[in-house]
Parts: C-alpha cells; sequence; structure tokens
C-alpha cells in the first residue's frame, strides 16, 4: 500500500485540511482534532451527530497552537461569540486537555425518536477512541463514496486488499510507526451532507452496515513519531 491522500480535521466534525506531509506525533498528526465546540449549558463537545452545521464550517491550522474557523458565509470567526451567534447557542471552541464527552442516537434511521447514548473520549484529542491517533482508509474500500465522508487521516491506494489486512499490524507511516488495532465502527456521520455536492445519503450507512458488518477504515495507535507524505509506502515496520 501506499500514501495517496493526508487529511487533518483540527476542528472536531468541521471541514479539515487536504496536506502533502504531516508530523506525527504521539496524538496522532499534529494539530488534528486538537479543538472542539463545547456546549456550555450540557458541557457535551458538539459534533455533526448533533449539529450537522459543523460540517459546514472549516478549520485550519495557522500553526500548532492556533486554528483559523471559517464561517459557511466565508467570514472568520474571531471568538466564542461569534461560533455562538451562528449556532444560535453559547459555545466556545475548546483546546484538547480534558476529556471530551459525546453523545450518538440509538437508532440512525430515527435520530429525533431515538434515545442518545453518551460517552467520555480521551484527554489528549478530541477524538471518539482513545485508539484512534491515525486512522487509515483505502481507495478500496470507499469505492465511489467521497472520502471526506469518513474523515480519515491516510488514504492509501487499493492493494491486494484493503486496510483491513493491517488490522493486528505494526507499520510504518513515512517515518512514523503506528499499530494498527482494529476496524472502525461507522455512525450517522457517514450520511451527513457536506459541502462540494456531498448530499444527505442515509444508504451510505445502511450499505456498510450490509456489507462490511458496520465497520469502515481501521484505527492505529502512535508508537514512533515522525513524518509522513504522500507516496510514502505502508510497509511492516522491524
Amino acid at each position: 500500500m501506499r500514501v495517496v491522500e493526508l487529511w487533518r480535521y483540527p476542528v472536531k466534525s468541521m471541514q479539515g485540511e487536504r496536506v502533502e506531509t504531516a508530523d506525527v506525533g504521539p496524538a496522532g498528526l499534529v494539530g488534528d482534532r486538537q479543538w472542539g465546540v463545547v456546549d456550555l449549558a450540557t458541557g457535551l463537545t458538539l459534533t455533526a451527530r448533533r449539529e450537522p452545521r459543523l460540517l459546514f464550517a472549516a478549520a485550519r491550522l495557522t500553526s500548532a497552537d492556533e486554528v483559523v474557523v471559517e464561517l459557511p458565509d466565508g467570514s472568520v470567526a474571531d471568538d466564542d461569540a461569534a461560533l455562538s451567534a451562528w449556532l444560535g447557542r453559547d459555545v466556545a471552541l475548546r483546546r484538547a486537555g480534558t476529556p471530551g464527552t459525546y453523545e450518538i442516537a440509538e437508532n440512525f434511521e430515527d435520530e429525533d425518536g431515538s434515545p442518545w447514548h453518551q460517552w467520555e473520549g480521551p484527554a489528549w484529542s478530541f477524538h471518539d477512541s482513545p485508539n484512534g491517533h491515525v486512522s487509515i482508509l483505502s481507495t478500496g474500500s470507499i469505492g465511489a463514496w467521497e472520502q471526506r465522508r469518513f474523515r480519515g487521516n491516510v488514504v492509501a491506494e487499493a492493494g491486494p486488499g484493503d486496510e483491513q489486512t493491517l488490522v493486528g499490524r505494526r507499520v510504518r507511516l513515512g517515518t512514523a510507526v503506528v499499530e494498527v488495532g482494529g476496524p472502525i465502527y461507522r455512525c450517522v456521520m457517514t450520511t451527513r451532507p457536506q459541502p462540494g455536492g456531498i448530499a444527505r445519503d442515509l444508504g451510505v450507512l445502511r450499505t456498510i452496515i450490509a456489507e462490511r458488518e458496520n465497520m469502515l477504515g481501521a484505527e492505529s495507535v502512535v508508537v514512533a513519531p515522525g513524518r509522513v507524505a504522500v507516496g510514502d509506502a505502508i510497509e511492516p515496520a522491524a
């Protein structure tokens, strides 16, 4: 396998950045999921599961410690007041450092009528899972779907098999080493509309459930930091 695309998503559930190279630190691609939008009334970290509008804002790094958020109208949200005015609720953009609390509807086919369950994520980033430092997809498993539906960090070219052939293995991404722990359980996020003509499509998740037991992509933890670039081979680490 070989890396064909690299993505980082500085703010959870917002649009991210496609990059040619990326540093890989202990928490994954540097800057990835290092900020989240917190609802001040509930204390929950908002995601596009509950607040789909987040996918229509975009975040980019200006440095390892600073992020710029662009709202759908093209304006820049300079502070929490601007974000709150856009979303119509009191929110704050928070840096990772304490565990985020997330929620998901039990039934993605009827979110309004479904119970919502909560869980706590890791403190070091706004990933849903403590095992999700770097997520890997392959062009074989994505197929004709737009990869932004799955918000992966690394997109690999399809080879003899998809990313599931990496599960349980320690592999090298450029000079970084990751341990691929397991497949990624998919949720209603994959069905949400996004900028650029990505329409709402419940059929995406229905297909993943029917054909892939609701799994697509593979999650990994960083064993050794390094640097990865488009074109790097994904190969077993010694």
